[in-house]
């Protein structure tokens, strides 16, 4: 934001980073219905998954040729990567009732969260000390914005990488032999699908309370988490202290992921959940009154607390409330 939106107003900036993430849920949104209509009746959600992944990996690796004023450019890319992102994990979702049995979905779904931790606080340690400790002096725009930049760069490569061996080790679902009663798939048997999913979901009352209130609570759990660094540059905290936060979260997140998975085996997802809830109400309040790092760096720990387990246990809560043979459409309704 410093870089792309140099020549905009704060807030300004901060607003319009706003817009483009809404445009890019917005986009999903439209298209996650359609897409999961397909991987239901074909089986594609691999397909799928790598196709989002493909998108995202380009505009992240592509965020590395955006310099200073480059607001529009950076927006279009954050676009992408936010479809790309949110698209694929769609297929992410809707592939954990078909690799963990129903016992299983709370603690499979936390470890996930757990490990996309590790694994993403590993890669952002790296960053944080290529940004804070640069070799050499920068002589150029370009040299100063080149470790922020590279740090694009690495991210792409590392998610590639990393969706390597779900596709090449996680076998394809299986789809019905009568699933789509062998007609051809078209735009128009995929509305008639959706149409079908949503007769589905209304004799699934639970999934669909479940589908209401996560449309709420997620939310608000989304807008904390994409709008906290604009946040943070607006009361004054530099770049480094922005990701150190962030590096916070990942860490911290890790045991509070696989807790709140032991949690729910005690007592239950679904108040675990609350629970969490319950946490990022008190985030949303205190927020308003943050001032200064150390204000920031309180926030950002009682959001490691809670960040991981009410994602995990809401995923695997909806996956336990939803016919397995539909979860690409029903995990495309949640995402």
């Amino acid at each position: 934001m410093s870089v792309v939106a140099a020549d905009l107003p704060a807030a300004l900036a901060t607003e319009r980073y706003a817009v483009a993430t809404t445009a890019s849920l917005v986009l999903v949104a439209v298209l996650s219905p359609f897409v999961g209509a397909i991987a239901d009746v074909r089986p594609v959600k691999k397909r799928m998954l790598a196709a989002f992944m493909a998108l995202g990996v380009f505009a992240s690796a592509s965020l590395f040729f955006v310099g200073r004023g480059d607001s529009l450019l950076g927006m279009a890319l954050l676009v992408l990567v936010n479809v790309g992102l949110n698209g694929s994990f769609v297929f992410y979702d809707a592939l954990l009732p078909h690799v963990a049995r129903e016992d299983e979905l709370d603690r499979v779904s936390a470890a996930g969260y757990a490990i996309g931790y590790l694994g993403g606080g590993l890669l952002l340690a790296v960053q944080l000390v290529i940004i804070l400790y640069p070799t050499g002096a920068a002589t150029s725009p370009a040299q100063a914005t080149f470790p922020a930049r590279l740090a694009f760069l690495t991210t792409a490569i590392w998610w590639a990488a990393f969706t390597i061996p779900l596709l090449r080790r996680v076998p394809e679902p299986r789809i019905a032999a009568d699933a789509h009663g062998g007609a051809p798939l078209t735009f128009r048997a995929a509305v008639t699908r959706l149409g079908s999913t949503f007769r589905t979901l209304s004799r699934h009352r639970q999934a669909t309370l479940m589908l209401v209130a996560f449309l709420l609570y997620n939310d608000g759990i989304g807008t904390i988490i994409r709008m906290a660094t604009a946040f943070g540059t607006e009361i004054g905290l530099g770049s480094g202290a922005l990701i150190a936060a962030i590096l916070l979260v990942q860490f911290v997140g890790i045991p509070f992921s696989f807790l709140f998975g032991s949690i729910a085996e005690k007592i239950g997802s679904k108040r675990a959940v609350l629970a969490g809830l319950a946490v990022y109400t008190g985030i949303a309040v205190l927020g308003y009154f943050t001032r200064t790092e150390a204000h920031f760096f309180a926030l950002a720990f009682l959001v490691a607390m809670v960040q991981g387990g009410t994602q995990a246990l809401s995923r695997s809560l909806f996956a336990a409330l939803v016919p397995r043979h539909l979860s690409g459409e029903f995990f495309a309704f949640f995402g």
